[in-house]
């Protein structure tokens, strides 16, 4: 496509040289750009891209976009815009023809619940046979076939050309989890939404909102993003067990279909009945009541699928096909997950790094201890810290209790299990600087029959450590390595 043609749209722009280019590509990841890219260039909160302008131009890229003029050698256009990862978004989603309009595009977003919600709905359209995509936490999925990611939602080209990849190799329906952070910072500017579903609203991420008017309000924009169209069959998806879902229902003019277990609303799970082994419930809808068998663990689950179950409902596929296949559906890595069934101890690792994530996972294996629950938690480093104590009070409702850190980045270590120990409602507790330590003494203080909980990082594979290096780090791998160790079994396997 003609640079020219690109930027038609783009009214208020300067443009030094000529927009009579061939252009093939977009970035804003100056290491990618070379002939046919246009590079575009932003001020981040660490680095400004501007910076790396000539060297984009060396390697070849003849158009860039920047927010003021560049004093550059070579052939080169600049053109000069006041948000450049706004046009970006423009330039991204023109190019590949608004690949999100040829999907059926969910997000998913709340405090807790996003990566459950979203790989359950995954899960349910392979399930039916359907092409099917996944972008969040746990990486990007097309079908099976699994990459790693950076960001639980990426910056908006790689985000686009992520939905391009997932059109051309066939997908039916994509979902997404979307973070507060990225709809504050436009990532999803120009994306097609079919469905908007809120899990949950609990204290996070002050330390970028300031406040949980701001965080809320940054929650809202994915169902104002649901457009104003009413001639589209579009729906929001609330958690009538949360008090914010209010607030959301008044975002959107599309229908809003809500789900409790609690609470009164048009979809409910009734005679809940729980093991670790999974789930059963009657699902109680406005045609018919439905009796549900999950592999998923915890009444926080419960939500977790009934709001993916309505995700799928809504778009066609009939509520008896999506209940009988919802029986068959595999783990959630890294979200309440029971490692080794054959071990003598339950040894448990889950992502919960809020204290509702960790009081709704306590909540949801305490039933089943036979021993005593040991409960490892930790904190983040450069994050609100208000939240912390009260992290710690919560876990003291396990028998015993480990405080670590979890990715400290530029933070001490001490300091971070020192917050979260300020909260302590028992002395059965110790605090390790190092997390490896704190899950190797887990294990080590463990009986037969004890359950021992690994919560905050789920499968996450490394620990952000000073100058936000990212040092190899598995949870899962370290508990298992331990616990083969004292007990026998394994060997472990990445």
């Amino acid at each position: 496509m003609k640079a020219d043609t690109l930027f038609e749209t783009i009214k208020i722009k300067q443009v030094e040289g000529h927009l009579d280019r061939d252009i093939t590509d977009i970035t804003t990841d100056s290491r990618t750009a070379e002939a046919g890219s246009i590079f575009v260039a932003s001020k981040g909160y660490t680095v400004d891209s501007h910076k790396f302008c000539q060297d984009v131009v060396d390697k070849g890229c003849e158009v860039i976009v920047v927010n003021r003029k560049q004093e550059l050698n070579g052939d080169v256009t600049q053109v000069i815009v006041p948000n450049t990862l706004n046009v970006a978004s423009h330039l991204i989603h023109k190019l590949y023809d608004y690949p999100s309009h040829k999907l059926t595009t969910i997000g998913v977003t709340g405090t807790n619940g996003k990566t459950s919600i979203a790989t359950m709905i995954h899960h349910i359209y392979r399930k039916l046979g359907h092409g099917s995509a996944y972008l969040g936490t746990n990486g990007f999925q097309i079908n099976e076939t699994k990459t790693k990611g950076e960001n639980t939602t990426p910056e908006t080209v790689v985000l686009t050309k992520k939905m391009q990849e997932a059109v051309d190799k066939g997908a039916k329906a994509m979902t997404l989890e979307v973070s507060s952070h990225g709809l504050s910072l436009g990532r999803l500017s120009g994306v097609e939404f079919d469905v908007a579903i809120f899990s949950n609203l609990t204290q996070d991420h002050l330390d970028f909102h300031g406040t949980m008017a701001n965080y809320g309000h940054a929650k809202s924009l994915l169902f104002s993003q649901l457009g104003q169209d009413l001639s589209k069959d579009k729906y929001a998806i609330l958690n009538n067990d949360d008090p914010f879902s209010k607030e959301l229902a008044t975002v959107t003019p599309f229908e809003v279909l809500t789900y409790a277990v609690d609470n009164e609303a048009s979809f409910k799970a009734t005679n809940i009945n729980e093991s670790l082994q999974g789930v059963t419930f009657d699902f109680e809808t406005p045609f018919g009541t439905y009796q549900v068998q999950s592999p998923y663990v915890g009444r926080f689950n419960i939500s977790n699928i009934m709001a993916a179950m309505l995700g799928v409902w809504c778009k066609g596929a009939t509520m008896e096909e999506i209940v009988e296949v919802v029986s068959q559906l595999e783990p959630v890595e890294g979200r309440l997950e029971v490692l080794d069934p054959e071990l003598p101890i339950d040894l448990i690792i889950d992502y919960a790094h809020t204290a509702d994530g960790m009081k709704k996972l306590i909540e949801a294996v305490k039933p089943f201890v036979k021993g005593k629950m040991i409960f490892l938690i930790g904190m983040a480093g450069e994050r609100d810290m208000t939240k912390t104590p009260e992290m710690g009070r919560v876990a003291c409702e396990a028998d015993y209790v480990i405080y670590t850190p979890d990715n400290p980045a530029n933070d001490d270590p001490k300091k971070l299990t020192s917050e979260l120990a300020k909260g302590a409602t028992h002395d059965n507790y110790v605090e390790f600087t190092d997390r490896a330590e704190g899950i190797r003494h887990a294990i080590e203080v463990s009986e037969p029959g004890d359950t021992v909980v690994l919560a905050s990082k789920g499968r996450e594979p490394y620990q952000i450590m000073p100058g936000h290096v990212k040092v190899p780090h598995r949870d899962d791998l370290i508990g298992l390595e331990a616990a083969y160790q004292k007990y026998g079994g394994g060997p472990v396997e990445d």
